[in-house]
């Protein structure tokens, strides 16, 4: 749906381009608040006891999703890039091929979704000449921010009312997809009311552009909704749109107390006698070895910590006092069965395979891989018919005035690199190029939307990450000791 230059007069393009700019400056801003979220929601949710802070436990707390957050939208940017290069046929010699705004809002966030598909968008209409200089605002706007925020209007809406799990989220990525492409075409037919250069009959537009798109859309869902799956499948802790739909691993503890046996006072002529006194308070012990024992098995399948002390031999313990005395150690027990008791487990709650740094370059590897494999490989076998805007605008008469591309003359023009004359490789290459040259600015936009965010809005990030590591055994997370030392208070 590349809109040429000359289907847009200029005024409407210009107002275009100044809606463009302005959602890419809020879309910026807005993206640093998604990268610094990724870190401080899910540690405040942990704080306060939320099930919904399945993340703490995959690197987000501390601002470790900006970490990983950044990386991935280049690398979706790429990836969107790679796709769109795979036209399919729709039928009636008319193609299609993937917009992106869902999947990137979906994976990385509604913001920089935005800003992921623009960046794409201006590697096309530089290098490629695919998409109008003057009509890069109108681009802009159509694909890159309607279909951005309707995908995720619609994601966010079914997410709500469908069962939680991996499942709707896969759902509700298909059908917000699915929205995005006729609302771009309807979008493309209101820009044209405005400022059309031919003269044709709106309502032709608006039934001829939303019909054909229907159809491109569910291409479109499709491929989301294969690809969010994939992801989700292996880390879901990186999927923007999965966030708060998998439960905290969740500890569960059982105090378990034994029975004490009370140790009669010892009258003053047995005091005298050391012996004695000593052999019946070792008779008691040795009688209630059956009771320890049961409840060392049971705390055992719960932690591997003992359960309980003997009143009698506890430090400081009174003879007589019976239970109420097994109470300090009956607390230390449970502090210590705190810290080695296993979690309850479920299909949600489970952490995600291959965490931490060396995981997430695995999937940024893999990622990479499937995006230059895409446009370096089956690009060759894309269809080679016009796609729906072209179409339409052959079939209706919306490409009388249409100019050429400033950058027809570029050496990757048309997806193909000049002076090659092999078709396979030429446009495997123009691919590759264009795979590299997104990535590398998404990224370093990215980066430096990190940056930014890092320098100034890093405090409570940090102030997380502080707090909750433990002194005691420097781990990341400590609300396990935070919750035991609650306990025991």
């Amino acid at each position: 749906m590349h809109v040429p230059d000359g289907f847009i007069n200029a005024p409407v393009s210009v107002a275009a381009g100044a809606v463009a700019a302005a959602a890419v400056a809020v879309s910026l801003r807005g993206a640093r608040r998604e990268f610094a979220g990724a870190g401080v929601a899910d540690s405040g949710s942990r704080d306060s006891g939320s099930a919904d802070s399945g993340y703490a436990d995959s690197g987000y707390a501390g601002g470790g999703g900006a970490e990983r957050t950044a990386p991935l939208a280049g690398l979706v940017a790429a990836f969107i890039f790679a796709v769109q290069m795979l036209n399919f046929p729709i039928g009636a010699g008319t193609s299609g091929h993937l917009l992106g705004g869902a999947l990137a809002a979906i994976l990385v966030g509604p913001y920089t979704g935005v800003l992921c598909v623009s960046v794409v968008l201006l590697m096309q209409g530089v290098l490629f000449a695919d998409g109008g200089l003057t009509a890069l605002g109108v681009n802009v706007t159509d694909m890159a921010v309607v279909t951005t925020l309707v995908a995720y209007g619609v994601f966010r809406v079914l997410v709500t009312v469908l069962p939680r799990g991996r499942r709707a989220v896969t759902v509700a990525s298909f059908a917000a997809a699915l929205v995005s492409v006729p609302a771009a075409a309807a979008a493309f037919t209101g820009l044209y009311a405005l400022g059309g250069t031919a003269d044709v009959p709106i309502g032709k537009v608006f039934t001829a552009m939303v019909g054909v798109h229907v159809l491109i859309g569910i291409g479109e869902a499709a491929i989301t909704a294969l690809t969010v799956g994939a992801v989700i499948a292996v880390r879901p802790d990186l999927v923007h749109g999965a966030r708060g739909l998998t439960h905290r691993l969740e500890l569960r503890t059982v105090a378990v107390r034994t029975p004490v046996t009370s140790v009669a006072p010892a009258t003053p002529t047995e005091a005298g006698r050391p012996g004695p006194a000593q052999g019946e308070a070792t008779s008691a012990r040795d009688a209630d070895a059956p009771a320890e024992g049961e409840a060392g098995s049971a705390t055992g399948s719960a932690g591997g910590a003992p359960a309980a002390v003997d009143a009698g031999t506890a430090p400081g313990a009174h003879p007589g006092r019976g239970v109420a005395a097994a109470e300090p150690a009956a607390v230390d027990a449970r502090r210590d069965d705190l810290a080695g008791a296993p979690v309850a487990d479920d299909e949600s709650a489970a952490p995600a395979p291959g965490g931490g740094r060396r995981g997430n370059r695995k999937v940024w590897f893999a990622g990479l891989a499937a995006a230059l494999v895409c446009a370096g490989g089956i690009s060759y076998y894309a269809s080679a018919d016009p796609d729906g805007l072209e179409k339409v605008a052959q079939d209706k008469g919306i490409d009388a005035k249409a100019e050429e591309h400033a950058a027809k003359d570029s050496p990757l023009a048309d997806y193909g690199v000049k002076d090659v004359s092999d078709a396979r490789l030429s446009g495997g290459l123009a691919g590759v190029i264009g795979v590299g040259a997104t990535l590398l600015v998404g990224s370093g936009l990215f980066v430096l939307v990190r940056r930014r965010e890092s320098g100034t809005g890093s405090g409570p990030a940090d102030t997380h990450a502080h707090a909750d590591r433990d002194p005691r055994s420097g781990a990341a997370d400590s609300g396990l000791v935070r919750d035991r030392d609650s306990e025991v208070v």
